[in-house]
């Protein structure tokens, strides 16, 4: 059974409700590319690689312009999915892609930056990269898609989707 954290997970990444079985995976198959991607990040910042972070940039815009080709949910799907029986991932909604632009977007911007020897403006975007992650990954609240709503004006909606929000008897 989902916890609210799960379910407002779900909501802020725009997706429709489902059945608890389907949503636990989807949740599971969702959180597949940033487990894959923010170790990859890490490498980049440690190596100080302009280059693997232009890289990174590359496949995020991928999965942005090209939802339905994202590499990592056709992995998900392939090799995990499909072997458990689970639900397919599908192209990834609005929010969830202004989320992967963004990173996309720091990510060539940190590269760009340090390529250009402008370290100290590299390394704070390498910062909120981290943040970014360790906020998605460790307390299931994507900046990214939350920050989506709140730009067309949802702000209720998009504090609702908060993991410490409950929903309103």
């Amino acid at each position: 059974m989902p916890t609210q954290i799960v379910l407002n997970f779900m909501k802020q990444q725009g997706f429709a409700p489902e059945p608890p079985d389907a949503c636990d995976l989807r949740f599971e198959g969702l959180y597949f590319q940033p487990r894959i991607l923010f170790p990859l990040v890490l490498l980049a910042i440690m190596l100080q690689s302009p280059g693997l972070f232009f890289a990174l940039s590359a496949v995020l815009w991928w999965n942005v312009l090209v939802p339905a080709l994202n590499p990592f949910e056709l992995a998900y799907n392939r090799f995990v999915a499909a072997r458990r029986g689970g639900p397919l991932l599908t192209p990834a909604p609005g929010p969830r892609r202004f989320a992967q632009a963004l990173a996309a977007g720091f990510t060539l911007a940190a590269g760009a930056c340090s390529m250009l020897g402008w370290r100290v403006t590299s390394w704070v975007l390498q910062a909120f990269l981290v943040v970014a992650f360790v906020a998605l990954l460790f307390g299931k609240f994507c900046l990214g898609a939350w920050l989506f709503h709140i730009l067309r004006g949802e702000v209720a909606f998009a504090n609702s989707t908060l993991p410490w929000s409950r929903p309103r008897s």
